[in-house]
């Protein structure tokens, strides 16, 4: 029988680009902080290369899974729309690679945190549906692409009672950053909406129905608040079960 080892290994889904800029070859990325925050939760992070034919692989080897941001969209047409909004653009490797991955895990019940554009990929894989340009349906005051750094609260979320996010954080409020352009339009029954901006955009989801599959459109790995902590904690201590 193989032995589990102490700190959980924790995938993490890089971000790619193609040659030009910083290099002359393509290239993959990903930020300090991610890695930073699965390590002090207690975890083992390891980068996960975009295969999307060893996505399964994979599976056999990690104990949990963050799908990380980008700035990029989901392809549309994954979620049933026949018209692409002009802001949209797309990663296509990178969402195969992440969406195959995400249902095999989801599949397998392996606890998954999906952050920002990694929530809105979940929403897709557990049958939801996404806003394309937040400032086309949903007008607001509230700074979704805010100017101020990611480092500080853009604004704050309602967190649904009786949730598991509201398990894991303990409160009714927290504050948040806030990078994105896009966010979840509508999920299954079966899916929960664990928390809310004050103007309705969805900000987390979750499946009750699995051991841990949360997302939040924010991002917690920069650690601006206690809740955000909790939120890696409780991930690798599902991942450790």
């Amino acid at each position: 029988m193989t032995k589990k080892p102490s700190r959980p290994l924790i995938g993490l889904t890089l971000d790619s680009e193609p040659a030009g800029g910083w290099a002359k070859q393509p290239w993959y990325a990903i930020r300090q902080n991610y890695c930073d925050a699965i390590a002090a939760a207690g975890g083992l992070p390891v980068c996960l290369p975009h295969e999307p034919d060893l996505a399964l692989a994979y599976l056999d080897h990690i104990q949990g899974v963050v799908v990380t941001g980008g700035a990029f969209d989901v392809d549309p047409s994954l979620f049933g729309a026949t018209v692409k909004h002009a802001t949209v653009t797309t990663k296509d490797r990178r969402t195969a690679f992440e969406l195959a991955l995400m249902r095999g895990l989801l599949a397998k019940d392996l606890p998954v945190l999906g952050i920002c554009g990694g929530q809105q990929l979940l929403a897709v894989a557990l049958g939801g549906t996404l806003v394309q340009h937040l400032p086309d349906e949903i007008p607001s005051d509230i700074p979704h692409e805010q100017p101020n750094p990611r480092t500080e609260a853009g604004h704050e979320v309602i967190v649904a009672a009786d949730t598991l996010l509201h398990r894991i954080v303990g409160q009714e409020r927290i504050p948040v950053n806030s990078a994105h352009h896009q966010a979840v339009k509508a999920v299954p029954a079966s899916i929960v909406v664990n928390a809310s901006a004050p103007d309705g955009v969805i900000e987390g989801i979750e499946d009750p129905a699995r051991r841990f599959c949360l997302g939040v459109q924010w991002h917690p790995e920069y650690h601006i608040s206690p809740a955000d902590r909790a939120i890696f904690n409780a991930l690798i201590a599902a991942s450790a079960a």
